[in-house]
């Protein structure tokens, strides 16, 4: 994340004050859901490449209601929770199938 090189300014108004510190717990709240959104996706992914079905399918299930969630917080777009959820299940079907 690139910062700029100024120094951020001080609030005056209260509100203004008041948003700042919204803004600091909605980052951080964003933030943990952004990284367990990433991490129950490559917790599937790398239960593919190990070849586990069975570890794979239950990491799959868990991930599903995951990414549901954080998509419904309006972390991200349906669509993009759709799309992640689509490849992780033709992943894990590939693995079973074969």
């Amino acid at each position: 994340m690139a910062t700029s090189s100024k120094a951020k300014k001080t609030v005056r108004i209260a509100s203004g004050r008041k948003r700042v510190r919204q803004d600091v717990k909605l980052n951080a709240a964003n933030s943990a859901l952004r990284s367990k959104f990433r991490t129950v996706i490559k917790n599937v992914q790398k239960a593919v490449v190990a070849g586990d079905k069975a570890k794979a399918a239950d990491l799959f299930q868990l991930a599903q209601s995951v990414i549901d969630s954080v998509a419904d917080k309006g972390m991200f777009h349906k669509n993009k929770a759709a799309r992640h959820k689509s490849r992780l299940s033709a992943k894990v079907k590939a693995m079973a199938a074969a």
